[in-house]
Protein backbone atom coordinates (compact mmCIF):
# COMPACT_ATOMS: atom_id res chain seq x y z
CA UNK A 1 0.00 0.00 0.00
CA UNK A 2 1.29 3.70 -0.84
CA UNK A 3 0.97 5.84 1.94
CA UNK A 4 -0.10 9.22 1.95
CA UNK A 5 3.62 10.90 2.72
CA UNK A 6 4.82 8.98 -0.42
CA UNK A 7 2.13 9.86 -2.54
CA UNK A 8 3.07 13.56 -1.49
CA UNK A 9 6.63 13.20 -2.42
CA UNK A 10 5.38 11.69 -6.33
CA UNK A 11 3.17 14.42 -6.77
CA UNK A 12 4.36 16.67 -9.99
CA UNK A 13 5.26 20.03 -8.71
CA UNK A 14 4.37 23.15 -10.69
CA UNK A 15 5.56 26.77 -10.42
CA UNK A 16 2.79 29.09 -8.44
CA UNK A 17 3.25 32.95 -8.97
CA UNK A 18 0.32 35.43 -7.43
CA UNK A 19 1.28 38.49 -9.15
CA UNK A 20 -2.15 40.39 -7.41
CA UNK A 21 -2.70 43.85 -9.00
CA UNK A 22 -0.92 43.96 -12.36
CA UNK A 23 -2.33 46.35 -15.14
CA UNK A 24 -4.08 44.91 -18.57
CA UNK A 25 -0.71 45.12 -20.48
CA UNK A 26 1.66 43.46 -18.58
CA UNK A 27 -1.32 40.59 -17.66
CA UNK A 28 -1.37 39.80 -21.43
CA UNK A 29 2.39 39.93 -21.64
CA UNK A 30 2.73 37.73 -18.78
CA UNK A 31 0.94 34.59 -20.20
CA UNK A 32 2.84 35.04 -23.70
CA UNK A 33 6.32 35.18 -22.14
CA UNK A 34 5.52 32.63 -20.08
CA UNK A 35 4.55 30.25 -22.81
CA UNK A 36 7.72 31.03 -24.81
CA UNK A 37 9.46 30.43 -21.83
CA UNK A 38 7.94 26.99 -21.32
CA UNK A 39 8.42 25.87 -24.46
CA UNK A 40 12.25 26.50 -24.37
CA UNK A 41 12.09 24.70 -21.14
CA UNK A 42 13.62 27.63 -19.60
CA UNK A 43 10.67 27.54 -16.67
CA UNK A 44 8.33 24.77 -15.16
CA UNK A 45 4.90 24.10 -15.61
CA UNK A 46 3.31 27.48 -13.99
CA UNK A 47 0.15 27.85 -12.67
CA UNK A 48 -0.43 31.88 -12.03
CA UNK A 49 -2.84 34.49 -10.58
CA UNK A 50 -3.66 37.71 -10.53
CA UNK A 51 -6.06 40.63 -10.82
CA UNK A 52 -6.69 43.88 -13.14
CA UNK A 53 -6.34 47.19 -11.89
CA UNK A 54 -7.09 49.36 -14.04
CA UNK A 55 -10.34 47.30 -15.05
CA UNK A 56 -10.38 46.15 -18.68
CA UNK A 57 -12.64 44.58 -21.09
CA UNK A 58 -10.27 41.57 -22.11
CA UNK A 59 -10.91 40.92 -26.41
CA UNK A 60 -10.74 37.28 -27.55
CA UNK A 61 -7.68 36.71 -30.15
CA UNK A 62 -10.38 36.71 -33.47
CA UNK A 63 -12.54 39.18 -31.83
CA UNK A 64 -13.50 42.52 -34.01
CA UNK A 65 -13.12 45.60 -31.04
CA UNK A 66 -16.27 47.44 -32.89
CA UNK A 67 -18.50 44.44 -32.77
CA UNK A 68 -17.49 43.49 -29.18
CA UNK A 69 -16.62 46.86 -27.24
CA UNK A 70 -17.85 50.57 -26.54
CA UNK A 71 -15.02 52.39 -27.41
CA UNK A 72 -16.30 55.79 -25.82
CA UNK A 73 -17.72 54.19 -22.36
CA UNK A 74 -14.47 52.73 -22.21
CA UNK A 75 -12.78 55.69 -22.54
CA UNK A 76 -15.32 57.47 -19.73
CA UNK A 77 -15.00 54.76 -17.14
CA UNK A 78 -11.26 54.34 -17.47
CA UNK A 79 -11.78 51.01 -18.86
CA UNK A 80 -8.62 49.55 -20.81
CA UNK A 81 -9.23 47.50 -23.96
CA UNK A 82 -6.42 44.36 -24.14
CA UNK A 83 -6.34 41.90 -26.81
CA UNK A 84 -5.26 38.16 -25.53
CA UNK A 85 -3.55 35.58 -27.54
CA UNK A 86 -6.36 33.02 -26.49
CA UNK A 87 -9.76 32.63 -28.76
CA UNK A 88 -13.00 33.17 -26.75
CA UNK A 89 -15.12 36.37 -26.06
CA UNK A 90 -15.15 39.41 -24.53
CA UNK A 91 -15.10 39.76 -20.79
CA UNK A 92 -14.79 42.76 -18.30
CA UNK A 93 -12.72 42.17 -15.13
CA UNK A 94 -11.73 44.42 -12.41
CA UNK A 95 -9.63 44.07 -8.71
CA UNK A 96 -12.48 42.20 -7.88
CA UNK A 97 -12.14 38.81 -9.54
CA UNK A 98 -9.30 36.40 -9.83
CA UNK A 99 -7.74 35.41 -12.88
CA UNK A 100 -6.22 32.23 -13.08
CA UNK A 101 -3.71 30.97 -16.11
CA UNK A 102 -2.29 27.29 -16.55
CA UNK A 103 0.84 27.34 -18.76
CA UNK A 104 1.73 23.54 -18.95
CA UNK A 105 3.62 21.13 -22.00
CA UNK A 106 1.26 19.46 -24.46
CA UNK A 107 2.12 15.97 -24.39
CA UNK A 108 1.38 16.29 -20.31
CA UNK A 109 -0.87 13.54 -19.39
CA UNK A 110 -2.77 15.41 -17.45
CA UNK A 111 -4.08 17.64 -20.51
CA UNK A 112 -6.14 15.57 -23.07
CA UNK A 113 -5.37 16.17 -26.32
CA UNK A 114 -8.65 16.51 -27.45
CA UNK A 115 -9.33 20.43 -26.82
CA UNK A 116 -12.84 20.24 -25.85
CA UNK A 117 -11.89 17.41 -23.40
CA UNK A 118 -9.24 19.56 -21.60
CA UNK A 119 -11.67 22.39 -20.88
CA UNK A 120 -13.44 19.92 -18.98
CA UNK A 121 -10.40 18.81 -17.10
CA UNK A 122 -8.62 22.09 -16.58
CA UNK A 123 -11.96 23.52 -15.48
CA UNK A 124 -12.27 21.25 -12.61
CA UNK A 125 -9.77 23.38 -10.56
CA UNK A 126 -12.10 25.96 -10.05
CA UNK A 127 -15.25 23.02 -8.87
CA UNK A 128 -13.11 22.03 -7.02
CA UNK A 129 -12.36 25.64 -5.30
CA UNK A 130 -15.87 26.64 -5.54
CA UNK A 131 -16.90 23.59 -3.76
CA UNK A 132 -14.29 24.67 -0.58
CA UNK A 133 -16.00 27.74 -0.47
CA UNK A 134 -19.50 25.98 0.60
CA UNK A 135 -20.98 26.17 -3.24
CA UNK A 136 -21.96 23.19 -6.05
CA UNK A 137 -21.08 24.30 -9.52
CA UNK A 138 -21.60 22.46 -12.84
CA UNK A 139 -19.32 22.32 -16.03
CA UNK A 140 -21.08 23.61 -19.30
CA UNK A 141 -19.33 23.20 -22.19
CA UNK A 142 -17.36 24.33 -23.79
CA UNK A 143 -15.93 26.95 -21.24
CA UNK A 144 -18.36 28.23 -18.54
CA UNK A 145 -18.92 27.37 -14.93
CA UNK A 146 -22.38 27.51 -13.54
CA UNK A 147 -24.11 27.94 -10.16
CA UNK A 148 -27.83 27.73 -9.91
CA UNK A 149 -27.73 28.11 -13.86
CA UNK A 150 -25.79 31.31 -13.77
CA UNK A 151 -22.18 31.84 -15.00
CA UNK A 152 -19.38 32.29 -12.33
CA UNK A 153 -16.61 31.54 -14.53
CA UNK A 154 -15.60 31.30 -18.33
CA UNK A 155 -12.17 30.17 -19.83
CA UNK A 156 -10.01 30.15 -22.91
CA UNK A 157 -6.69 28.15 -24.44
CA UNK A 158 -4.59 28.51 -26.86
CA UNK A 159 -1.81 26.01 -28.41
CA UNK A 160 1.58 26.87 -29.34
CA UNK A 161 4.83 25.58 -29.28
CA UNK A 162 3.69 22.44 -27.97
CA UNK A 163 2.44 24.65 -24.75
CA UNK A 164 -0.90 24.73 -23.75
CA UNK A 165 -1.97 28.66 -22.21
CA UNK A 166 -5.51 27.98 -20.43
CA UNK A 167 -6.87 31.13 -18.51
CA UNK A 168 -10.20 31.81 -16.89
CA UNK A 169 -12.06 33.87 -14.15
CA UNK A 170 -13.72 33.91 -10.84
CA UNK A 171 -16.20 36.75 -9.87
CA UNK A 172 -15.89 37.52 -6.33
CA UNK A 173 -17.96 40.57 -7.01
CA UNK A 174 -19.55 41.55 -10.33
CA UNK A 175 -19.97 45.19 -11.57
CA UNK A 176 -22.76 44.58 -13.84
CA UNK A 177 -23.15 48.37 -14.55
CA UNK A 178 -20.19 48.73 -15.84
CA UNK A 179 -20.43 45.40 -17.78
CA UNK A 180 -23.50 46.69 -19.62
CA UNK A 181 -22.08 49.63 -20.62
CA UNK A 182 -18.40 48.71 -21.88
CA UNK A 183 -19.58 45.66 -23.43
CA UNK A 184 -21.46 45.15 -26.63
CA UNK A 185 -24.50 42.72 -25.59
CA UNK A 186 -25.11 40.57 -29.11
CA UNK A 187 -28.91 41.02 -30.46
CA UNK A 188 -29.34 43.63 -27.40
CA UNK A 189 -29.48 47.16 -26.91
CA UNK A 190 -27.45 48.79 -23.81
CA UNK A 191 -30.81 49.33 -21.46
CA UNK A 192 -32.13 47.76 -18.81
CA UNK A 193 -33.22 45.12 -20.12
CA UNK A 194 -29.73 43.99 -21.20
CA UNK A 195 -28.68 44.69 -17.75
CA UNK A 196 -31.89 42.51 -16.39
CA UNK A 197 -30.58 40.37 -18.95
CA UNK A 198 -26.56 40.05 -17.74
CA UNK A 199 -28.18 39.95 -13.95
CA UNK A 200 -29.83 36.68 -15.09
CA UNK A 201 -26.78 35.16 -17.03
CA UNK A 202 -23.80 36.10 -14.90
CA UNK A 203 -23.20 35.65 -10.65
CA UNK A 204 -20.87 35.98 -8.26
CA UNK A 205 -19.36 34.59 -4.98
CA UNK A 206 -20.60 37.62 -2.84
CA UNK A 207 -23.88 37.29 -4.27
CA UNK A 208 -24.41 33.58 -3.87
CA UNK A 209 -22.44 33.64 -0.56
CA UNK A 210 -24.31 36.42 0.89
CA UNK A 211 -21.26 38.14 2.67
CA UNK A 212 -18.07 39.75 1.57
CA UNK A 213 -15.42 37.75 0.10
CA UNK A 214 -11.59 38.50 0.68
CA UNK A 215 -9.12 37.88 -2.15
CA UNK A 216 -7.24 35.91 0.58
CA UNK A 217 -10.09 32.97 1.15
CA UNK A 218 -10.83 33.31 -2.91
CA UNK A 219 -7.14 33.11 -3.71
CA UNK A 220 -6.49 29.99 -1.31
CA UNK A 221 -9.59 28.17 -2.45
CA UNK A 222 -8.28 28.64 -6.05
CA UNK A 223 -5.36 27.14 -5.30
CA UNK A 224 -6.26 24.22 -3.08
CA UNK A 225 -8.74 23.43 -6.07
CA UNK A 226 -6.60 23.11 -8.61
CA UNK A 227 -4.02 20.79 -7.01
CA UNK A 228 -6.81 18.96 -5.84
CA UNK A 229 -8.34 18.67 -9.47
CA UNK A 230 -4.66 18.11 -11.14
CA UNK A 231 -3.17 15.90 -8.57
CA UNK A 232 0.04 18.44 -8.74
CA UNK A 233 1.31 20.51 -5.64
CA UNK A 234 1.83 24.32 -6.30
CA UNK A 235 5.37 25.60 -4.90
CA UNK A 236 5.76 29.62 -4.58
CA UNK A 237 8.33 31.05 -7.23
CA UNK A 238 9.09 33.81 -9.33
CA UNK A 239 9.56 34.71 -12.59
CA UNK A 240 13.35 33.97 -14.39
CA UNK A 241 15.38 36.69 -15.66
CA UNK A 242 14.63 35.43 -19.31
CA UNK A 243 10.94 35.34 -18.63
CA UNK A 244 11.22 39.52 -16.92
CA UNK A 245 12.89 40.16 -20.51
CA UNK A 246 10.56 38.75 -22.88
CA UNK A 247 7.39 40.44 -20.19
CA UNK A 248 8.79 44.17 -20.62
CA UNK A 249 9.28 43.37 -24.36
CA UNK A 250 6.43 42.46 -25.07
CA UNK A 251 4.64 45.18 -22.81
CA UNK A 252 6.78 47.80 -25.17
CA UNK A 253 6.22 46.19 -28.70
CA UNK A 254 3.10 44.37 -28.01
CA UNK A 255 0.46 44.77 -25.22
CA UNK A 256 0.61 48.66 -24.81
CA UNK A 257 -0.18 49.14 -28.66
CA UNK A 258 -3.45 49.69 -30.47
CA UNK A 259 -1.73 48.57 -33.01
CA UNK A 260 -2.12 45.05 -31.11
CA UNK A 261 -5.39 45.71 -28.98
CA UNK A 262 -7.44 46.88 -31.74
CA UNK A 263 -5.96 45.46 -35.06
CA UNK A 264 -9.29 44.24 -35.57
Amino acid sequence: MVSKRSEVLSLEVWRYIDFDLIDPPTSGALAEAILIARSERKCPNTFFIYRRKPPAVSIGYFQAVNNTVDLAACRELGVEVSRRITGGGAIYSDENGIIYSIVVNEDNPKVPKNIAESYGVLCRGIIEALKILGLDAVFQPVNDILVGGRKISGSSQTRRRGVVLHHGTLLAKADIETMKRVLRIPDEKMSDKAAKSLEERVTSLEKLLGREVSMHEVKEAVKKGFEKALNVKFEDGKLTKYEEEHVRKLVEEKYSRDEWNLRR
